[in-house]
């Protein structure tokens, strides 16, 4: 193949095939701009175009799934990338019976989305685009305010429903709300491939963490939910992220993906050496980013990309990129790709 197109590139790397090169992207919220379709869809085309990324995780607010059931959040009033949570649909546990089934067309948070997919294809009409969709696990999270991630995100509220609650006490109904999302999240996927996305990035953010769900809660609330959303994406290629430390991407090589990101930098998570099956992305620790250390993500690049040189590769940041991003910083890992002998 004498010239290959972002797609052929995409398509071979996610297959598990080399192409002539590895590819690059980077990824972050622009959180004054991602509030409705025709924003997020020119910031989006424009970021990508800016810095010729190789391929788009299309990065919507984090709580756009949580809206479609009703919670409701203060868009004026953020920490870091989490909008004020205002009301919950889920107050106690008991409300789970509640949760139904979503079509995403009649769902204003989700046409919201399908429109800027379709804005964001036709503005990028050959560039790889997937969409960010969280698992029905963090999504359930997400909707009873209580953080999806061993760390604080929830802003707005204090006393979330206990996980106790929810998962032990409530455990019949917790699995009712899981299959609701999950058939939600089936249909939402299936219109996304008619807006025009090659597949998802699909987040189960910090629940394969130990101080979530140890493996056996995971396994009964997490994957056969997980199982019926990425069924419905099976027309894509599909990558899976699992968020922060401990996060144990061994864990799904049995899952229908095609490539798996986690932070190679953090506490209890294996480099780029782990023994995952699925297309490795990642390798530079998005933290560098905050601070514009260009020196330290050009070494990290360099060292990733000759660590993967003999295997099918995508370079990325390992989590999504810091509000504080800097323009060289940016340039930087775009450009690493291009340097030294790292083409097949």
């Amino acid at each position: 193949m004498s010239e290959w197109s972002r797609q052929e590139r995409f398509q071979a790397i996610l297959s598990g095939e080399q192409a002539d090169r590895p590819i690059v992207s980077g990824w972050r919220h622009f959180i004054d701009r991602e509030q409705n379709a025709d924003d997020l869809a020119e910031t989006t085309i424009a970021f990508t175009k800016q810095y010729d990324w190789d391929w788009v995780k299309i990065n919507p607010r984090a709580t756009y799934l949580a809206e479609a059931w009703g919670n409701e959040y203060d868009f004026g009033h953020y920490r870091a990338v989490f909008p004020r949570q205002l009301t919950t649909v889920v107050p106690a546990a008991s409300n789970l019976w509640q949760l139904e089934v979503k079509k995403a067309t009649q769902s204003v948070p989700l046409s919201e989305q399908l429109e800027a997919v379709a804005k964001i294809r036709r503005g990028l009409p050959d560039t790889p685009l997937i969409q960010t969709v969280f698992s029905p696990l963090t999504v359930l999270l997400f909707i009873v305010g209580r953080s999806a991630y061993v760390y604080p995100t929830v802003f707005g509220i204090e006393q979330p429903v206990t996980l106790d609650s929810l998962f032990k006490e409530h455990r019949a109904a917790a699995h009712h709300a899981l299959h609701a999302i999950s058939l939600t999240l089936a249909d939402y996927v299936q219109e996304l491939k008619r807006a025009g996305s090659d597949g998802l990035f699909y987040a189960v953010t910090g629940t394969a963490h130990p101080g979530m769900f140890d493996e056996s809660l995971f396994n009964e609330f997490s994957r056969p939910y997980d199982s019926i959303v990425l069924d419905a994406a099976s027309y894509g290629k599909n990558v899976l992220h699992t968020c922060g430390t401990h996060a144990h991407p061994e864990r799904f090589n049995d899952y229908p993906v095609d490539g798996i990101s986690w932070d190679t930098k953090a506490e209890g998570n294996p480099g780029l050496e782990a023994a995952v099956t699925a297309t490795k992305v990642g390798g530079v620790d998005h933290a560098l980013f905050a601070v514009s250390d260009v020196t330290q993500i050009q070494q990290q690049a360099s060292a990733a990309l000759n660590q993967m040189k003999d295997q099918p590769f995508i370079l990325a940041p390992n989590c999504a990129i810091p509000l504080s991003v800097t323009d060289e910083a940016l340039v930087s890992l775009k450009k690493s790709v291009f340097e030294g002998e790292n083409h097949v």
